[in-house]
This record gives C-alpha cells, sequence and structure tokens, in this order.
C-alpha cells in the first residue's frame, strides 16, 4: 500500500497518513518555499541530527513524485498550484 498516494481529482488529504498529514500541513501553513529543516523544526524535530532530517526529505521528495508538492531548483518546496 503506497502511504502517500498520487494527488488527482478524488484524492484529499485526508487520505493521508497522519504524520503525513502534518508535515504537508506545516508546508502549506508556511510563508513561502521552505527547506526541509524548516518543516523539521515546524515538527519538532531535532534537525541538527542529519539522520533524523534525513526521513523527512525523503518523504518530502514523495509528496513532489506524487503531486503534492513542488520542489525547487534551489531545494526547497512549496505548493502546487
Amino acid at each position: 500500500m503506497t502511504l502517500i498516494p498520487h494527488r488527482t481529482s478524488g484524492v484529499e488529504e485526508s487520505t493521508l497518513p497522519p504524520d503525513y498529514q502534518r508535515i504537508l500541513a506545516t508546508v502549506w501553513q508556511a510563508a513561502g518555499p521552505v527547506m526541509a529543516r524548516q518543516v523539521g523544526d515546524g515538527l519538532g524535530i531535532d534537525v541538527s541530527v542529519r539522520a533524523k532530517l534525513e526521513p523527512l526529505r525523503g518523504r518530502l521528495v514523495r509528496f513532489v513524485d506524487r503531486g503534492w508538492l513542488r520542489k525547487l531548483p534551489d531545494g526547497r518546496f512549496t505548493t502546487c498550484l
């Protein structure tokens, strides 16, 4: 089972597991594009430990791959319009 389904019409944020909903909400509530470190801060993750930050970065990339977010050339993540 895919934890992050492809974003298509009829697929709502509520279909995501709660942890993934929190990640998405953190990016959506940001004033602009954010780095993975900023998302981690918003979620209360110890971003000084790379081993804790990299799994979050992987989840953000999966959101990008499935159409929920966009990744800018500078590595920041933002919403899809």
